[in-house]
């Protein structure tokens, strides 16, 4: 079950040779795999390119039509590792994930697919997740293509270079034996447009063919001597075919060349932004066609020196716009410029900013500032006209200033959804906090780790996807608290059972690990996994976390089958913390995001009631008229759909809680309630569609009852009251 389905989409990659495929770019990726004749797929599924596996997913059935192996892999290292068949025989794969974090888990394998070289073409999908909308640490692929000597493509953001970059992709891996990266921005990765369609082909060599005809080469193996001749082919053989074929294919783009004596290079992914700031100083027009020449890397490691002598040739100078920090691209350049001996002054970073993603504005000062050097644009330029913003709170009479934004509107960091059940798990953290005392949390990745914010507060340190366990592997000495580790059940099957699990048990860990069980991955998606309770046609599911945890010498592990107990939450916190039992903890906490148990049951609600059936939701409320103002339940929960509202007692000025719409009845608002020995406020309520004659009946007589009630406590307060 993944976040979004594309099964009506895929249809469109049964298109044939000279049709029109409209679409998304992650379809058009997977269509130019199919026109390729790729023979094996794989990757592991996270943003931004998550798509691209839920892509192949939703078109197994086409992949099985061309004989192409799709392989869901458990980690960026099983899908890299894939492409070792492509070493001896010649098979075409693809791998994808997300770079540069699936980059790293996968550097291993990837170092040693290009020592050895390959002989089918052997390409890389990275989801360049650096800028705005990232989730990671700021980093780039570029410094990796070049430690390993891997070619690095960057294509222009539409569908058509989309399609070519990965078809060139594979020929160029091919003509130089050498794994080729292709890097997709996220926006490139979503783009929308159109392509003429070729025909899908069947690999020419299948996987069939390379388990019937075996081939061992032992010069390809990274096993010394052969290693250490591997370096000078990549040197000698391997990046001179490469540099042949980008020229020769024309790789690279050279627009208006010879149209002034100053021109820009850029990497092929800034293209789109580069041309919108060019139109706005009225340099270029929204179709491509620029006054100021262009020279596009849609290669963006190895650079032709041959080219960038011929594109600077005449020229004052240039402009290099690359992304992010260390300038490679610029260092590169400054170097060709001087070995080839060439006057052209070069600018980058002195004009555009040292890090961070070039957006248009961005981009707009930069240019400006190199462009008004070589009198290109008049100093006076108005800049974009500042855009409009409605004031948040009411400006002084005859002042046109609105009030800061920090000072009127509080900050809203990211949390929890609406009754996701990992909420509880922290919220019993909290309240055993209150009890033992701090304690140290190693954080890991996924939704999980929103618990260093508010209203929790608890983490210390993160270190990748399923390292929370090893993350707290220094802190373990005998003492009077134990470090406790999270990870969700998508990092420990990635990374966690033996990098913080079993290697816990080896080290004789006296922790606490917290194995959050959502039974498939959440954070990127809702992919199932090998304890997904769900059955999957293709996959092997409804292997227990527990079993595997007991399987690698584990021996305390409690597992909580619905985190909305809090009093069975803090009671096994309590224990995992305090027990006198030597070795390490595994509490394994389940429940199903809500998230995606709303997105599948709430269209089933709303067939049901349009189809007249009876229907019974729950939901919580606060009595106002019991309520304290404490607000721990607040605190203590951070749910969305709690807020205040102010108090109707005028003796009271203490604002109130209220429960929102958005309530989706998960009932941890009342159990923290409970659990905290804090006010009886919370009370649940049933909403009934379609309700039966017995339904009618039933709320006419306890409406009557009630009713009945309180006129007797008016009449007892009025005879008081005198």
């Amino acid at each position: 079950m993944a976040e979004r389905s594309f099964v009506e989409e895929v249809k469109k990659l049964r298109l044939g040779d000279g049709e029109v495929f409209s679409g998304e770019g992650i379809l058009a990726v997977t269509k130019a795999l199919l026109e390729s004749g790729v023979a094996y797929v794989a990757g592991y599924q996270g943003a931004p390119i998550s798509h691209l596996m839920d892509v192949l997913a939703d078109a197994q059935d086409i992949l099985a039509e061309h004989g192409i192996r799709f392989e869901n892999s458990a980690s960026e290292a099983t899908a890299a590792a894939t492409l070792a068949a492509s070493v001896n025989y010649p098979l075409r794969g693809a791998v994808t994930f997300k770079a540069t974090v699936g980059t790293n888990v996968a550097s291993d394998a990837l170092a040693n697919l290009a020592s050895g070289g390959v002989l089918g073409g052997a390409l890389i999908i990275v989801g360049e997740d650096y800028g705005e909308g990232s989730s990671i640490m700021q980093e780039r692929s570029h410094a990796f293509a070049m430690k390993s000597q891997m070619w690095l493509l960057d294509p222009r953001p539409n569908l058509p270079c989309i399609v070519q970059a990965v078809k060139d992709g594979f020929d160029l891996s091919e003509a130089s034996s050498t794994p080729v990266m292709l890097q997709l921005r996220i926006r490139t990765c979503h783009v929308h447009g159109q392509f003429v369609t070729s025909a899908n082909r069947r690999p020419s060599f299948t996987i069939k063919d390379a388990l019937e005809n075996p081939v061992r080469d032992l010069s390809r193996i990274v096993l010394p001597p052969a290693s250490f001749e591997h370096e000078r082919e990549k040197v000698r053989e391997r990046w001179p075919a490469a540099l042949r074929f980008i020229q020769e294919r024309g790789l690279n783009e050279f627009f208006s060349e010879d149209a002034d004596d100053v021109g820009i290079a850029v990497q092929g992914g800034s293209y789109n932004t580069l041309i919108r700031a060019l139109e706005h100083l009225g340099l270029a027009d929204a179709y491509g066609e620029s006054r100021i020449p262009l020279y596009v890397m849609n290669v963006a490691y190895p650079l032709v020196e041959a080219e960038f002598e011929r594109f600077c040739k005449g020229k004052r100078a240039i402009l290099v716009v690359e992304e992010g920090q260390p300038n490679f691209v610029e260092q590169n350049v400054a170097n060709i410029l001087r070995q080839a001996g060439l006057p052209t002054t070069l600018h980058g970073k002195d004009v555009l900013p040292m890090a961070g993603e070039y957006n248009t504005a961005t981009l707009l000062a930069g240019l400006r500032n190199f462009l008004e050097r070589y009198g290109r644009v008049e100093p006076q330029l108005p800049a974009l006209p500042p855009r409009r913003v409605i004031p948040l709170v009411a400006a002084p009479a005859g002042s046109t200033v609105a009030a800061p934004v920090d000072e009127s509107v509080h900050a809203r960091p990211p949390g929890f959804c609406t009754g996701c059940p990992e909420r509880p798990i922290f919220t019993a953290m909290k309240l055993v906090e209150r009890e033992l005392g701090a304690h140290h949390v190693s954080a890991d990745i996924g939704c999980h780790l929103f618990s260093i914010l508010p209203p929790f507060n608890l983490g210390n340190t993160t270190m990748g996807y399923g390292l929370g366990g090893a993350g707290a592997a220094a802190l373990n000495v005998p003492a009077g608290k134990r470090a406790i580790s999270v990870m969700g059940d998508g990092g420990f099957w990635h990374n966690g059972l033996t990098s913080g699990v079993a290697n816990a048990v080896f080290n004789r860990s006296d922790n606490l690990t917290i194995v959050v069980d959502n039974s498939y991955t959440s954070a990127t998606g809702g992919q199932d996994i090998l304890s997904s309770t769900a059955l999957n046609a293709t996959r092997s599911t409804g292997h227990a976390i527990e079993k595997a945890v007991r399987g690698v010498g584990v021996e305390w592990v409690r597992s909580i089958r619905r985190t909305y107990d809090l009093k069975a939450m803090i009671a096994t916190l309590r224990e995992a913390l305090t027990t006198t039992v030597k070795g390490p903890k595994v509490l394994i906490a389940q429940s199903e995001c809500m998230l995606n148990l709303q997105r599948r049951e709430k269209p089933k609600v709303r067939k049901a009631i349009a189809a007249g059936e009876r229907v019974v939701r729950e939901r919580f409320g606060v009595d106002p008229d019991t309520c304290t103002g404490d607000h721990s339940c607040i605190r203590l929960s951070g749910c969305p759909s709690l807020s205040i509202k102010p108090n109707s007692d005028p003796l009271r000025t203490d604002p109130v809680v209220t429960v929102l719409d958005s309530c989706v009845g998960c009932g941890l608002c009342g159990e923290v309630s409970h659990a905290a020995v804090l006010c009886p406020s919370f009370y649940r309520a049933e909403i009934v569609s379609n309700p039966t004659r017995w339904d009618r009946t039933r709320q006419s007589v306890r409406s009557a009852v009630i009713t009945w009630l309180q006129r007797g406590d008016a009449r007892r307060r009025a005879k008081h009251a005198f």
